[in-house]
């Protein structure tokens, strides 16, 4: 028998392995429920999807036999404000009908009488008796119409609504042939009809629904073939355009022998257009086409070759922002919502079709299900390592075949919700699994708190073994910088705002640090030291430190300038920059670390610093940063001996250092030839800085030469006296 100590671990031992267990099928359970409820934020991440493989991969324009004639704003204003009189319709259709046009399709509704009809104005006009009865023998202007559509070839358009009822159904000119069952319970149901006037409606070879059914979001991303008028099916404007065109009477729709499914396809002729269970079809797309639009103008003014229309599938509609008719597209922004009837038709004719296929659910629960159980698995008996790696390796895999079943098979598959369903699994077992690594995580979490780079908690999240006291030589190369008069502008503003004003210049120069990947060293007062190629070394640490010093400087230079416009007067910015072999780690004791360099080169960069001040530049850097740059104007300082220090140390000002150097080329040829004989004590050294300070008063190193030659000082040897 086992003890009671023994039967306890065996419990938990239990719970534990029903725990791990537990997880996967439970994340797994939640995404099949997704794949079952389909809440619409699963409608919209699919749907985003779906759009992002058209904007990514739009269909490729083919020529086909479809226009669009446009009723824009040219013809607006050319031809006269919408509604146009029914004899410009007329004049439109006879115009379509001589080019030869297979038929025409009006995504435009003529519900009520012409109000430019003679006996219409007779109601606005006070005539004589006489006159009204000459104008009443006039001819109206809907029956012209009406005689017009009667010859064939013309399909007009009706409105749908969801709510009331009574109106009259749309004259049907067409049948449905069912093939399995009935397609009315699958289709979207409206419950009143706005028809075109029955007389035209009567005349015209087919009457078809204008009406889209949008996404949640507004985006139109399917056109219907058919719709549910109460308890009647009628087509679209589309359908009935393909079938006016092809000369047909007949649909064939066809509805899934599995119970519940709904419709697969509607058949038009020798034309099988797959569709969604409601009888929809999915829009791929093409960019703007100039040969699929024609302005109705052009028509009216005789310039349209009747060859751009003959045999072709005309649709008029309107692109005017006035007249309303504007639609969300997949590939972002507005569309005219005759473009998406007239990408439909192209899509029919070419047989180039996206579309969902029945077995999707299937296969997306199915990779939901494998695909959870093996990450939760992985995640609960390999490492973060390796289980991150499969689970990106699998949901990457997932998006890719999602994707290349798009562009090569014009399949919708949707990789949002098996993704998802992964990453549930692979997160809560990951949560369990390393539930013994909490105590680890602490101790990192504490690490992190005795350091402010980025890079440098990286380091130490990656080696946790170098958490200990100690260091190691490392070349590195070292940024200080300072702010000259801050205390001064601390007796002249209120403390409080000027605190402010100096940690947003901090924020922003240590900013620029961090973007170069540097190490912050430390922060005195309103001067940062930032360290280069330490904790990780970098090869291009130097060039990486000055260009970092210039980025400072220029924004320094920038930030000063607007607050002295505002009449606060913030100081400059005088940086230094030196490389060097420094010892770099952790100083301190057991209670809290300190991570830097110590060592003689960084003296010298903060010497380097404050050398800016005596000499009157604002970036000092020294020639062994220089060596491992390339690509930086440099302007030779001198041989600088620094306070306490017994050897010279070549200098350089970059020119390019957010100053402004009156009168100097890019490279500065003046000043480096004056330079030049300054280094060889020539006597034409004078003449030649008397010369430069002529042309540029304000330039330091011009100043600074002069004034030492003046003092009888030659050469480019100078002894800092002061820190």
């Amino acid at each position: 028998m086992l003890n009671l100590k023994e039967k306890t671990i065996t419990l938990r031992r239990w719970l534990n392995w029903s725990l791990n267990l537990l997880a996967p099928l439970l994340a797994v359970m939640a995404g099949a429920g997704l794949l079952l409820i389909d809440p619409p934020l699963t409608q919209t991440l699919r749907q985003s999807v779906f759009d992002q493989y058209q904007r990514v991969y739009p269909r490729v324009y083919q020529p086909v036999p479809v226009r669009i004639i446009d009723i824009d704003e040219d013809s607006l204003n050319k031809i006269g404000q919408w509604p146009w009189p029914r004899t410009r319709i007329a004049e439109l259709v006879e115009r379509l009908r001589a080019a030869g046009v297979a038929a025409i399709g009006f995504d435009v509704l003529f519900a009520e009488p012409d109000r430019t009809s003679p006996k219409a104005m007779l109601n606005i006009w006070n005539l004589p008796e006489a006159t009204r009865r000459d104008i009443a023998s006039l001819p109206d202007h809907d029956e012209g119409l009406a005689k017009t559509l009667q010859p064939g070839g013309v399909v007009l358009g009706f409105a749908l609504e969801r709510d009331g009822s009574g109106a009259p159904l749309p004259a049907a000119k067409h049948r449905f042939l069912n093939i399995g069952a009935s397609a009315l319970p699958f289709l979207h149901p409206f419950s009143r009809a706005v028809p075109s006037l029955p007389l035209l409606s009567a005349a015209a070879a087919g009457n078809g629904a204008l009406t889209f059914v949008p996404d949640n979001d507004g985006v139109v991303r399917r056109v219907p073939l058919l719709l549910r008028l109460g308890d009647t099916l009628v087509p679209s404007l589309v359908s009935e355009l393909l079938r006016v065109g092809l000369g047909e009477q007949n649909y064939l729709v066809r509805t899934s022998s599995v119970p519940g499914v709904g419709l697969t396809e509607v058949k038009v002729g020798q034309l099988t257009m797959p569709t969604t269970a409601s009888g929809e079809v999915w829009i791929h797309y093409t960019g703007p086409v100039r040969q699929r639009t024609l302005p109705a103008w052009k028509l009216f003014s005789q310039t349209v070759p009747d060859a751009d229309l003959k045999g072709h599938l005309v649709l008029v509609g309107t692109s005017a922002q006035g007249l309303m008719d504007l639609r969300f597209s997949p590939l972002g922004g507005v569309m005219p919502g005759v473009e998406a009837h007239a990408q439909m038709l192209e899509q029919a004719l070419s047989g180039s079709f996206l579309y969902r296929p029945a077995w999707a659910n299937s296969i997306e629960a199915l990779t939901l299900v494998i695909g959870g159980l093996v990450l939760g698995a992985l995640a609960l008996t390999t490492g973060a390592l390796v289980s991150a790696f499969a689970a990106l390796l699998s949901i990457g895999l997932i998006v890719a075949a999602g994707w290349l079943a798009f562009i090569h098979f014009s399949w919708l598959l949707d990789p949002v919700t098996p993704a998802l369903g992964m990453v549930a699994a692979f997160v809560l077992s990951s949560v369990i699994h390393h539930r013994s690594s909490e105590r680890r995580q602490r101790f990192v979490r504490a690490a992190f708190s005795r350091y402010v780079s980025p890079n440098l908690v990286t380091h130490i999240v990656e080696h946790p073994t170098e958490l200990e006291l100690g260091g190691r030589r490392q070349d590195c190369s070292f940024v200080f910088t300072d702010l000259a008069g801050f205390t001064s502008l601390m007796e002249t503003i209120d403390p409080g705002a000027a605190v402010a004003l100096l940690n947003a210049y901090l924020d922003d120069m240590i900013g620029i640090a961090f973007a170069h990947n540097g190490t912050l060293d430390r922060i005195v007062g309103d001067a940062v030291a930032i360290m280069f190629s330490a904790p990780l070394p970098q090869p291009d640490h130097q060039q990486r430190a000055l260009d970092c010093a210039i980025a400072m400087q220029r924004f320094a230079a920038r930030y000063s300038a607007d607050l002295k416009a505002q009449g606060i007067a913030f100081g400059d910015t005088r940086i230094g920059v030196h490389t060097g072999e420094v010892i770099v780690g952790n100083f301190g004791g057991s209670t809290i670390f300190d991570y830097r360099a110590l060592g003689d080169p960084v003296n010298t960069a903060s010497r380097l610093e404050g050398a800016n001040k005596h000499i009157g530049t604002r970036i000092c850097v020294s020639e062994a940063t220089l060596s491992g740059c390339t690509g930086i104007v440099v302007r030779p300082v001198g041989r600088l001996v620094l306070k306490g220090k017994s050897q010279a140390l070549r200098v350089f000002q970059p020119i390019h250092d957010g100053l402004e150097i009156a009168g100097a080329a890019p490279d500065d040829p003046q000043y480096a030839a004056a330079y030049a004989l300054l280094t060889q004590d020539a006597e034409a050294a004078l003449p030649a800085f008397v010369q430069l300070a002529e042309t540029r008063p304000a330039d330091p190193l011009v100043k600074l030469h002069l004034r030492r030659l003046q003092q009888h000082q030659t050469g480019d040897l100078i002894v800092m006296t002061e820190k």
